[in-house]
């Protein structure tokens, strides 16, 4: 078992201070996410998507401390980061009507189909919709938001991996 000052000195390496910097970031939009739900904002699919790669950032950081904060753990947490952020691009072009999302979360075109092949479409329709804003603030929605953080996240792991 480690002493309080082995993990004192431990932290106050400046690779691993900025890993646990992003990873905390990490774990910080993974709380609000949480939280959102929580509140009763279902997340969608690509919201999902959208987590995993956060908590991927929350594993790298538990290995580093564990094993060693390492350049590689680091670049593995800049491509979490990275990850995250272009599905967050990705969702918000859905959100927007830039580029249709994925089958199973966006609304389709009606084009020439049956009552019965419509009426198939809407029960096998989830509730909640990539394809709508669910909330946002001044304009930005949570999947913006969090591309916007992901990358100031990736820029903290890149800065991570390239310390000594």
């Amino acid at each position: 078992m480690k002493t309080l000052r082995q993990i004192y000195a431990k932290l106050s390496a400046s690779r691993l201070r900025l890993m646990v910097l992003a990873a905390s970031g990490s774990a910080t939009l993974l709380a609000v996410a949480y939280v959102f739900q929580a509140l009763g904002y279902v997340p969608c699919q690509l919201c999902w998507w959208q987590r995993y790669p956060h908590m991927l950032a929350v594993a790298v950081i538990i290995v580093a401390l564990v094993w060693r904060p390492s350049a590689q753990l680091a670049w593995v947490g800049a491509l979490a980061a990275l990850a995250t952020a272009l599905i967050g691009i990705y969702h918000t072009g859905v959100e927007q009507k830039w580029w249709p999302g994925p089958d199973t979360c966006t609304a389709g075109t009606l084009g020439e189909q049956s009552a019965q092949d419509l009426l198939n479409q809407l029960m096998a329709t989830p509730m909640v919709r990539c394809d709508e804003v669910a909330w946002s603030l001044m304009g930005i929605s949570m999947a913006s938001m969090n591309a916007i953080a992901s990358f100031a996240l990736m820029a903290i792991w890149i800065a991570a991996a390239r310390r000594k």
